[in-house]
């Protein structure tokens, strides 16, 4: 049933808008209309659309954990629906649907919400995951730690990571990884490439698979388990796989044509909020309307991003190092902007113009670009590809800070550049969506 619990919830969402709209065009309005041969028809398409986007973005049905949280959120989406087709009702000066079919879905939408958090496990305990024992000498265990306790793409608990040497028999009799698999209940049991050259380790492993247990290499667990690449394999994989916009011509085509697009709807919000920014500059951010930056493009060309300034007016933030999360120098309706993420608004005009992508690595400053690519021979390979206006680094791991962010980072970059498909792209901005509307901005 929680497979079914995201279907239904949508089915439930058609159901009350087309449900109420059509006993609305029969038994309340008089004269009785057609309800599919007006306008009406059309905006309930669009309502429906809201609804739905809203309902995902904050989470529905899977994320809420509580009970509490399920009654919060489900009544947030189904009110913010009714918000959004309010406000454009207004702006429009035209009733565009009856306010009993605004009003009356959010109402029956909030207990539907409620069941479908049911059906999809929320308000129970979260399952902890597959139990995990890696062997290894070259993973760091808090590192590992803190990667499957970010964002797992499957839940997961490290239980131990074992040396090598500790997990290789003796020759005698003693099989320590058959016996500390079998002491803390494993589920998984993951292999470096030294483990795998040990012939008992190798033999051990060998036979727990024989008896059910699940074996992987590390690089697979860390794709599979966490969405990213360990920085062990970057080196050696790194021209081990296709890169969609490199040798799959189709693929590269009809991402532009979708960047297009998105830039030309993207260009129109911009020409509404722009009004906007500019009061609030006035008020609480003194200086100028935009930002820009140089920053390292594809095929390492060098472009200028455009931002809405978020800081006090003074020299590039470049000269003083990586921009921290909390950096003091962000103005009041600067933390407004970077919340609501619109400081990035400005961007479409670079994905038209085609130095962005709507999905792609994050571009960096060619000061950073430098000094990382010195560190890691294989850091360029981020730069085959068109940078994006949100990444899969973005959606999993979020701020990069220093170094150590951006190696972190790196790990992700290339699940994406060796799994880049329209498909990921979609799951990225879909993720991006749920990370604007149901969380604090970066």
């Amino acid at each position: 049933m929680r497979r079914a619990a995201r279907p239904l919830l949508y089915a439930g969402i058609v159901t009350a808008v087309v449900g109420l709209s059509v006993y609305h065009s029969r038994a309340i309005a008089d004269p009785p209309y057609s309800y599919t041969s007006t306008s009406r028809f059309g905006w309930s398409l669009l309502y429906i659309a809201v609804l739905a986007v809203v309902a995902y973005g904050l989470g529905l049905p899977d994320l809420p954990r509580s009970p509490r949280q399920a009654v919060t959120t489900s009544v947030a989406a189904a009110g913010a629906g009714a918000f959004v087709v309010s406000i454009v009702q207004l702006f429009l000066g035209e009733a565009l649907l009856p306010r009993f079919v605004v009003f009356g879905s959010a109402i029956l939408l909030v207990p539907w919400y409620l069941v479908c958090v049911a059906l999809a496990g929320a308000g129970v305990p979260a399952v902890t995951g597959d139990r995990v024992l890696v062997v290894s000498d070259t993973v760091d265990p808090s590192l590992l730690r803190e990667d499957v306790a970010r964002s797992p793409e499957r839940p997961a608990i490290v239980i131990e990571v074992l040396p090598v040497d500790a997990a290789a028999s003796n020759g005698r009799g003693i099989e320590p990884l058959v016996e500390r698999a079998r002491r803390d209940r494993i589920d998984l049991l993951v292999l470096d490439r030294d483990a795998q050259a040990s012939p008992t380790i190798v033999a051990q492993a060998a036979a727990m698979h024989e008896s059910g247990l699940r074996i992987r290499t590390l690089s697979l667990f860390y794709e599979e388990w966490l969405g990213m690449l360990p920085v062990s394999e970057l080196e050696r994989v790194s021209l081990m796989f296709d890169i969609g916009e490199l040798h799959r011509a189709r693929y590269g085509r009809v991402k532009r044509v979708v960047d297009v697009l998105f830039g030309i709807v993207g260009l129109v919000l911009l020409a509404l909020l722009t009004p906007v920014v500019l009061i609030g500059n006035l008020v609480a951010n003194r200086g100028p309307l935009l930002y820009r930056q140089t920053r390292v493009g594809k095929n390492g060309q060098h472009f200028e991003i455009l931002k809405f300034r978020t800081m006090r007016a003074g020299p590039d933030e470049a000269a003083t190092g990586w921009t921290v999360e909390a950096d003091p120098r962000i103005t009041p309706f600067g933390r407004v902007l970077r919340v609501t993420h619109l400081d990035e608004l400005p961007q479409v005009v670079n994905i038209l113009r085609g130095d962005l992508s709507l999905v792609g690595p994050r571009p960096e400053q060619p000061r950073y670009v430098e000094e990382l690519s010195q560190k890691l021979p294989f850091y360029d390979l981020r730069h085959l590809v068109r940078p994006g206006l949100t990444g899969w680094a973005q959606v999993k791991y979020g701020y990069a800070g220093d170094e150590r962010d951006a190696l972190e980072k790196l790990q992700y970059e290339f699940y994406y550049l060796r799994r880049q498909s329209l498909a990921l792209d979609l799951r990225i901005v879909g993720r991006t969506i749920r990370s604007v509307l149901g969380r604090e901005g970066r």
